[in-house]
């Protein structure tokens, strides 16, 4: 069963109950999440969009969008309009399936993991989590790579807030670290 199944089935209903909600619309839910990489070497060396571009398109399953600096800034001997970035939007089953593959293989793939810190959320249910590699994901291999560079995941939900977002993560398999009142 995948997780979209899994979620309709199964979370949405544990949801329902735990919230005391009537409405099945009023439950959280995740919208999309975006993957992030900034790339300010793209400035001087325009072959970096495209060889990341490619490794962003075999980690999401989706070709990405480059994104541009929205002000010049002369320190950086940045303009308006430039090439800073790439990122992906996902959506419905792309997004169910790659935030399966981020809870089963990628996050238990970084070294030293305890667990994803319960402060990485914006204050309205949303979740972003930083990676230094982007080796961590399976499809990238560490030869291909001219240098390591990292990414950035942001999982944006319908929560109304910190504890509802967390919650419905909680039981969609996202591992939190244990909390101090856990340990007890």
């Amino acid at each position: 069963m995948s997780l979209q199944e899994e979620y309709t089935k199964n979370i949405r209903p544990a949801l329902q109950k735990e919230m005391q909600a009537t409405n099945i619309m009023a439950i959280s839910r995740m919208s999309k999440i975006i993957v992030n990489i900034g790339l300010g070497e793209a400035l001087k060396d325009k072959k970096v969009l495209e060889t990341m571009g490619d490794q962003l398109s075999r980690v999401t399953g989706q070709k990405p969008l480059v994104t541009r600096a929205r002000r010049s800034i002369a320190t950086y001997k940045l303009r308006a309009g430039m090439p800073i970035g790439l990122k992906v939007t996902l959506r419905g089953k792309r997004m169910y399936d790659f935030y399966e593959k981020l809870t089963r293989i990628v996050l238990p793939r970084v070294r030293d993991f305890r667990g994803i810190s319960r402060k990485t959320f914006d204050g309205s249910g949303n979740m972003s989590i930083g990676f230094s590699e982007i080796t961590v994901f399976p499809e990238i291999h560490y030869e291909g790579l001219d240098r390591v560079r990292g990414l950035e995941v942001s999982i944006v939900t319908t929560a109304k807030n910190d504890e509802e977002g967390r919650t419905l993560l909680e039981k969609l398999g996202m591992p939190f670290e244990k909390s101090t009142q856990d340990k007890a």
